[in-house]
């Protein structure tokens, strides 16, 4: 596995106020926390995943 297939998802706004699914999809992404980060590996699904709550988040790939 070579570093460009490795994304960092970073959590840059709350889930309050939004549905109860993008809770759980921020909760199985492992992030909890504001401004906290995870590097995952580039999949389809996580890519997914991402796509369902693109607008609490910010994406990189490392």
């Amino acid at each position: 596995m070579t570093k460009r297939d490795e994304i960092k998802v970073t959590l840059r706004r709350s889930a309050i106020g939004y549905s109860k699914k993008q809770k759980v999809t921020l909760e199985s992404l492992g992030l909890r926390r504001l401004n906290r980060s995870r590097t995952f590996k580039d999949t389809p699904s996580i890519r997914g995943m991402i796509r369902k709550v693109e607008h609490l988040v910010e994406v990189e790939e490392v």
